[in-house]
Protein backbone atom coordinates (compact mmCIF):
# COMPACT_ATOMS: atom_id res chain seq x y z
CA UNK A 1 0.00 0.00 0.00
CA UNK A 2 1.21 3.39 -0.94
CA UNK A 3 2.15 5.25 1.78
CA UNK A 4 1.74 8.93 0.11
CA UNK A 5 -0.36 9.43 -3.31
CA UNK A 6 0.00 12.47 -5.57
CA UNK A 7 -2.14 13.25 -8.28
CA UNK A 8 -1.18 16.02 -10.64
CA UNK A 9 -0.40 18.47 -7.52
CA UNK A 10 -0.32 21.76 -8.23
CA UNK A 11 0.40 24.59 -6.32
CA UNK A 12 0.45 28.50 -7.09
CA UNK A 13 0.68 31.77 -5.32
CA UNK A 14 -0.51 35.41 -5.51
CA UNK A 15 2.20 37.58 -5.83
CA UNK A 16 0.32 41.24 -6.48
CA UNK A 17 -1.89 41.06 -9.45
CA UNK A 18 0.38 37.99 -10.86
CA UNK A 19 -0.02 33.98 -10.17
CA UNK A 20 2.88 32.16 -9.70
CA UNK A 21 3.22 28.85 -10.11
CA UNK A 22 5.66 26.79 -7.43
CA UNK A 23 4.51 22.94 -7.97
CA UNK A 24 3.19 22.01 -11.91
CA UNK A 25 1.10 18.81 -12.48
CA UNK A 26 3.23 16.32 -9.30
CA UNK A 27 2.25 12.98 -9.60
CA UNK A 28 4.02 9.64 -7.31
CA UNK A 29 3.43 7.60 -4.84
CA UNK A 30 5.79 6.65 -1.66
CA UNK A 31 5.62 3.00 -0.02
CA UNK A 32 5.11 2.31 3.48
CA UNK A 33 8.37 2.30 5.22
CA UNK A 34 10.13 4.92 2.20
CA UNK A 35 13.89 6.82 2.96
CA UNK A 36 13.09 9.24 0.12
CA UNK A 37 14.53 12.45 -0.82
CA UNK A 38 12.86 15.22 -2.99
CA UNK A 39 16.00 17.06 -4.67
CA UNK A 40 16.98 20.61 -6.43
CA UNK A 41 18.39 23.87 -7.07
CA UNK A 42 16.78 26.80 -4.36
CA UNK A 43 13.86 27.37 -5.82
CA UNK A 44 12.72 23.90 -7.48
CA UNK A 45 9.44 23.16 -5.10
CA UNK A 46 11.00 21.28 -2.67
CA UNK A 47 9.83 22.92 0.46
CA UNK A 48 6.67 23.95 -0.95
CA UNK A 49 5.65 20.04 -1.42
CA UNK A 50 7.14 19.16 1.91
CA UNK A 51 4.37 22.12 3.14
CA UNK A 52 2.21 19.85 1.54
CA UNK A 53 3.08 16.81 2.95
CA UNK A 54 2.77 18.12 6.31
CA UNK A 55 -0.62 19.17 6.06
CA UNK A 56 0.98 23.49 6.52
CA UNK A 57 -0.53 24.43 3.13
CA UNK A 58 -3.09 23.22 0.51
CA UNK A 59 -2.40 22.10 -2.79
CA UNK A 60 -3.98 24.74 -5.63
CA UNK A 61 -4.98 21.50 -7.72
CA UNK A 62 -5.16 18.07 -7.80
CA UNK A 63 -5.38 15.26 -4.82
CA UNK A 64 -2.50 14.31 -2.12
CA UNK A 65 -3.45 11.60 -0.16
CA UNK A 66 -0.98 10.42 3.03
CA UNK A 67 -2.16 7.40 4.80
CA UNK A 68 -5.14 6.84 2.94
CA UNK A 69 -6.34 9.98 3.87
CA UNK A 70 -6.98 12.72 1.29
CA UNK A 71 -5.26 15.91 2.77
CA UNK A 72 -5.70 18.45 -0.19
CA UNK A 73 -9.05 20.23 1.68
CA UNK A 74 -8.42 19.28 5.49
CA UNK A 75 -9.48 22.34 7.36
CA UNK A 76 -7.01 23.89 9.78
CA UNK A 77 -8.24 22.00 13.17
CA UNK A 78 -8.56 18.96 10.72
CA UNK A 79 -5.01 19.34 9.89
CA UNK A 80 -3.28 20.13 13.11
CA UNK A 81 -5.41 16.95 14.19
CA UNK A 82 -3.36 14.96 11.47
CA UNK A 83 -0.34 16.20 11.86
CA UNK A 84 -0.13 15.21 15.75
CA UNK A 85 -1.27 11.69 14.97
CA UNK A 86 0.33 10.77 11.92
CA UNK A 87 3.24 13.44 10.85
CA UNK A 88 7.01 13.80 13.09
CA UNK A 89 9.00 16.81 11.61
CA UNK A 90 13.04 17.37 11.51
CA UNK A 91 14.47 20.94 10.79
CA UNK A 92 17.65 21.95 9.60
CA UNK A 93 18.24 24.88 13.01
CA UNK A 94 16.84 22.12 15.07
CA UNK A 95 14.03 23.61 16.12
CA UNK A 96 14.36 22.83 20.01
CA UNK A 97 13.09 24.61 22.82
CA UNK A 98 15.60 26.54 24.74
CA UNK A 99 14.74 26.51 27.48
CA UNK A 100 13.92 22.11 28.06
CA UNK A 101 15.90 20.02 28.94
CA UNK A 102 16.59 17.06 26.25
CA UNK A 103 14.08 14.82 27.35
CA UNK A 104 11.39 17.74 28.19
CA UNK A 105 11.81 18.05 24.37
CA UNK A 106 11.32 14.85 23.18
CA UNK A 107 7.72 14.93 25.73
CA UNK A 108 6.40 18.30 24.35
CA UNK A 109 4.85 16.55 21.27
CA UNK A 110 3.05 13.88 23.78
CA UNK A 111 2.25 17.16 26.11
CA UNK A 112 0.71 18.99 23.04
CA UNK A 113 -1.00 16.56 21.19
CA UNK A 114 -1.58 13.12 23.07
CA UNK A 115 -3.71 12.18 26.04
CA UNK A 116 -1.26 9.98 27.07
CA UNK A 117 -1.27 9.44 31.13
CA UNK A 118 2.25 10.05 32.31
CA UNK A 119 3.40 6.62 32.91
CA UNK A 120 2.71 5.89 29.39
CA UNK A 121 4.69 8.92 28.47
CA UNK A 122 7.58 8.50 30.67
CA UNK A 123 8.28 4.34 28.86
CA UNK A 124 7.67 6.62 25.27
CA UNK A 125 10.28 9.37 26.17
CA UNK A 126 13.19 6.99 27.72
CA UNK A 127 12.59 4.04 25.12
CA UNK A 128 13.37 6.97 22.70
CA UNK A 129 16.23 8.89 24.21
CA UNK A 130 17.81 5.55 24.86
CA UNK A 131 17.08 4.39 21.08
CA UNK A 132 19.13 7.87 19.88
CA UNK A 133 21.75 7.46 22.47
CA UNK A 134 21.21 10.34 24.17
CA UNK A 135 20.43 8.97 28.25
CA UNK A 136 23.16 10.27 29.87
CA UNK A 137 22.71 14.02 28.35
CA UNK A 138 18.70 13.66 28.94
CA UNK A 139 18.69 16.61 31.39
CA UNK A 140 20.77 18.90 29.39
CA UNK A 141 19.28 21.76 27.59
CA UNK A 142 20.25 22.45 24.46
CA UNK A 143 22.93 24.82 24.66
CA UNK A 144 24.58 22.73 26.62
CA UNK A 145 24.67 19.60 23.35
CA UNK A 146 26.62 20.01 20.31
CA UNK A 147 24.84 20.43 17.01
CA UNK A 148 24.49 16.37 16.45
CA UNK A 149 23.28 15.92 19.81
CA UNK A 150 20.53 18.33 19.05
CA UNK A 151 19.78 16.82 16.29
CA UNK A 152 19.74 13.28 17.62
CA UNK A 153 16.76 14.96 20.07
CA UNK A 154 15.07 16.20 16.89
CA UNK A 155 14.98 12.71 15.65
CA UNK A 156 13.65 11.09 18.66
CA UNK A 157 11.50 14.14 19.38
CA UNK A 158 10.14 13.27 15.94
CA UNK A 159 9.34 9.82 16.34
CA UNK A 160 7.98 9.84 20.16
CA UNK A 161 4.61 10.33 18.93
CA UNK A 162 4.78 6.79 16.89
CA UNK A 163 3.88 8.84 13.71
CA UNK A 164 3.80 7.06 9.84
CA UNK A 165 6.26 10.02 8.14
CA UNK A 166 9.06 12.44 9.69
CA UNK A 167 9.13 14.92 7.49
CA UNK A 168 12.83 16.40 7.37
CA UNK A 169 13.93 19.74 6.10
CA UNK A 170 17.54 20.03 5.03
CA UNK A 171 18.61 17.90 8.37
CA UNK A 172 22.24 18.32 8.14
CA UNK A 173 22.41 21.39 6.58
CA UNK A 174 24.35 22.19 9.69
CA UNK A 175 26.20 19.76 10.93
CA UNK A 176 29.82 18.53 9.57
CA UNK A 177 30.56 15.80 7.27
CA UNK A 178 31.16 12.76 9.61
CA UNK A 179 28.08 14.00 12.10
CA UNK A 180 25.86 14.32 9.46
CA UNK A 181 26.66 10.41 8.27
CA UNK A 182 26.42 9.43 11.92
CA UNK A 183 22.59 11.36 12.19
CA UNK A 184 21.80 9.46 8.70
CA UNK A 185 22.71 6.05 9.70
CA UNK A 186 21.02 6.74 12.71
CA UNK A 187 17.79 7.70 10.89
CA UNK A 188 18.12 4.75 9.04
CA UNK A 189 18.57 2.79 12.17
CA UNK A 190 15.32 4.02 13.59
CA UNK A 191 13.07 3.72 9.87
CA UNK A 192 14.01 -0.11 10.30
CA UNK A 193 13.32 -0.60 14.03
CA UNK A 194 10.20 1.53 13.87
CA UNK A 195 8.35 1.09 10.58
CA UNK A 196 8.40 5.16 9.79
CA UNK A 197 8.96 6.38 6.55
CA UNK A 198 11.43 9.65 6.46
CA UNK A 199 10.98 12.02 3.14
CA UNK A 200 13.89 14.78 2.94
CA UNK A 201 14.04 18.14 1.01
CA UNK A 202 17.63 18.36 0.49
CA UNK A 203 20.38 19.44 -2.30
CA UNK A 204 22.85 17.79 0.56
CA UNK A 205 24.53 15.17 -1.75
CA UNK A 206 25.13 13.18 1.47
CA UNK A 207 21.60 12.55 1.79
CA UNK A 208 20.89 11.56 -1.51
CA UNK A 209 23.66 9.31 -1.98
CA UNK A 210 21.57 7.45 1.22
CA UNK A 211 18.50 8.36 -0.15
CA UNK A 212 16.46 4.62 -1.13
CA UNK A 213 14.22 7.36 -3.46
CA UNK A 214 14.99 10.01 -4.89
CA UNK A 215 12.66 12.56 -7.10
CA UNK A 216 14.54 15.41 -8.22
CA UNK A 217 12.43 18.49 -9.11
CA UNK A 218 13.55 21.68 -11.61
CA UNK A 219 11.16 24.17 -11.69
CA UNK A 220 8.34 23.12 -10.21
CA UNK A 221 8.20 19.87 -12.46
CA UNK A 222 8.93 16.41 -11.55
CA UNK A 223 12.18 15.49 -14.16
CA UNK A 224 13.48 12.07 -12.62
CA UNK A 225 12.60 9.47 -10.31
CA UNK A 226 15.44 7.04 -8.93
CA UNK A 227 14.76 3.90 -6.75
CA UNK A 228 11.65 1.91 -5.78
CA UNK A 229 8.42 3.46 -4.89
Amino acid sequence: MALIQADNITKSYRVGDMNVPALKGLSFEIGEGAFAAFVGPSGSGKTTLLNLLGCLDHPSSGTLKVNGTDISTLSRSAAATFRGENLGFIFQDFNLVPVLSAYENIEYPLLMVRGWSPEKRRERVERMIAAVGMTEHAHKRPDQLSGGQKQRVAVARALVGEPKLVLADEPTANLDHDTAYRILELMKSMRDSFGTSFIFSTHDPKIMGEAELTFTLEDGRLVQQGGEA
